[in-house]
């Protein structure tokens, strides 16, 4: 272990990084939405069964993150944007729509109204070159559009919203060019970095999906059926049936950008694929999106058996939540309710005080306020646990004993030795808000399968969050083990080498 002079002193650090936030904010007017109790509360000295902890996930999503009248915050401080647009904020619209899926709540239907409301209209989709819009965003505002409609049948509004915001780009010719035209630039015309992205044409097909659903106008099931094909094409990884985030093109060859295997476009297609089984009987579709599921139970986990996320806060859990749940639910699949449960369960010792949950559903509760690109994810989990096995309890928060390690860290590479079944990675961030630089991470001589290691610098809220957990990891019994940072390396997206830690927590 760490050498273990000042034992209780460094206990006395942990237990200060974990609840010495709440405590200063506390004076802090407008820092954190007004407490109010959580519905379902657990009696002290008793572990919460699943149900109580839906209860309380939609209590804290909605007491944290909702800020009324149909918007919704990046996170619960005063400083943080409120809107209803793109993917933090669909993420929580997909999770409500999500617990109104499992249990018919009728507290749900009239927020999802009043979102649907102040929902985004878009214009006719533009053509030329003063095009600024990103083409993702409209792809995660017609997917929560269409889950509105899906909830208000009678809301034509959501549905005309959720066709135009998937029009803005299906109809527009800034995106499909370049030297792969059948999948799309995030920026029209590659302008900047020459990006493509997943989450792009990921959502594009779960839009016309669910669209096809809402409308049975066949173009919608034909779009989607083309445009997987070329995700297949371009996005899925050569060695494992998961799919990496990310490919440049700068016009004339396409590059795959290997080994980043975002958790919100795995979890889309693993969908997309059961969707299109069902709309065409075509079982390839099924077999490839079965693959994908399997691979994520398999090579995105920890030893402890936890799904590990890509370690940057751009990215979603909650749509590969709802993807397991689908399979868990209407394809019977035993390993995807597994799943859910395992990741529930470890995400409850994730959640902080005030009910919200950190990214990493096998890591401890954050001193660090979250955002809603890290909560959705745990929030999801405890919601589709309570549908699969309401009356099972789960055990006591597996972090309760950890010990805090002080220790800059900013000169890489750099290695940690210790003792223990646990180890996460304390720091800031978005230190040096809010995007180029990341490290990677290798554990016991092996580096990590999502090769970015840790995006310290991406904040999706554009603001810096001190005490942040920026990675974790467990195992299933205590040992010796070894952790190496090592700078990351370069690409338009992500940046160069960065990394800046305050310490560590040790299990």
């Amino acid at each position: 272990m760490e050498p273990g002079r000042g034992r209780q002193l460094l206990r006395s650090v942990l237990i200060v990084a974990l609840f010495g936030t709440c405590l200063a904010l506390a004076g802090h007017p407008g820092q954190l939405v007004a407490q109010t109790p959580m519905l379902g509360q657990t009696p002290a000295g008793q572990t919460p069964t699943y149900a109580t902890l839906g209860d309380q996930a939609v209590s804290s999503l909605l007491r944290s993150f909702y800020a009324g009248k149909g918007y919704w915050r990046d996170c619960p401080e005063s400083r943080c944007w409120i809107h209803n647009s793109d993917w933090g904020s669909d993420s929580l619209t997909n999770t409500l729509y999500l617990r109104w899926l499992t249990t018919h709540d009728a507290h749900v239907p009239p927020i999802l109204a009043a979102l649907a409301h102040t929902a985004r209209r878009y214009a006719p989709p533009c053509q030329g070159r003063r095009c600024l819009l990103w083409s993702d965003v409209p792809m995660w505002d017609s997917v929560a559009a269409s889950r509105e409609h899906d909830v208000l049948p009678g809301d034509e509004q959501a549905l005309e919203k959720a066709q135009a915001a998937f029009a803005a780009v299906d109809q527009s010719r800034v995106y499909n060019v370049g030297a792969c035209p059948s999948i799309r630039y995030q920026r029209p015309f590659g302008r900047g970095d020459h990006l493509k992205t997943l989450e792009s044409d990921s959502n594009g097909v779960k839009a016309a999906l669910l669209l096809f659903d809402e409308t049975r106008d066949a173009s919608y099931l034909s779009i989607a059926m083309q445009r997987y094909d070329a995700i297949r094409h371009y996005f899925l990884d050569p060695r494992l049936p998961l799919y990496s985030v990310y490919v440049f093109d700068d016009g004339r060859h396409c590059r795959q950008v290997p080994h980043r295997y975002f958790a919100s476009v795995n979890g889309n297609m693993i969908w997309n694929g059961i969707a299109l089984y069902h709309a065409t009987s075509i079982g390839a579709y099924r077999t490839q999106a079965l693959g994908t599921a399997h691979a994520v139970a398999r090579y995105l986990s920890d030893p402890h058996g936890v799904f590990m996320d890509l370690q940057a806060e751009n990215d979603l859990e909650e749509p590969l939540v709802e993807a397991m749940f689908v399979l868990a639910t209407q394809e019977n699949q035993a390993f995807a309710r597994h799943w859910l449960l395992t990741n529930a369960s470890a995400a409850y010792s994730a959640r902080k005080p005030d009910g919200t949950y950190g990214r990493f559903f096998d890591g401890p509760p954050p001193a660090a306020t979250v955002t809603a690109w890290q909560t959705n994810g745990g929030l999801a989990a405890e919601i589709a646990a309570a549908a699969l096995d309401a009356s099972a309890t789960v055990g006591r928060p597996s972090w309760d004993e950890a010990i805090f390690v002080p220790r800059d860290i900013s000169h890489l590479p750099a290695t940690i030795r210790f003792d223990g079944s646990g180890f996460a990675l304390i720091g800031t961030l978005g230190e040096k808000c809010c995007q180029p630089g990341h490290a990677r991470i290798v554990i016991d001589g092996r580096e990590t399968i999502n090769e970015i290691g840790s995006w310290q610098n991406k904040s999706s809220s554009g603001h810096r969050f001190p005490n942040s957990v920026l990675f974790a990891w467990r195992w299933p019994v205590r040992g010796a083990h070894q952790v190496t940072l090592l700078p990351g390396i370069y690409d338009a997206k992500e940046g160069g080498p960065y990394l800046h830690a305050s310490g560590y927590l040790v299990r």
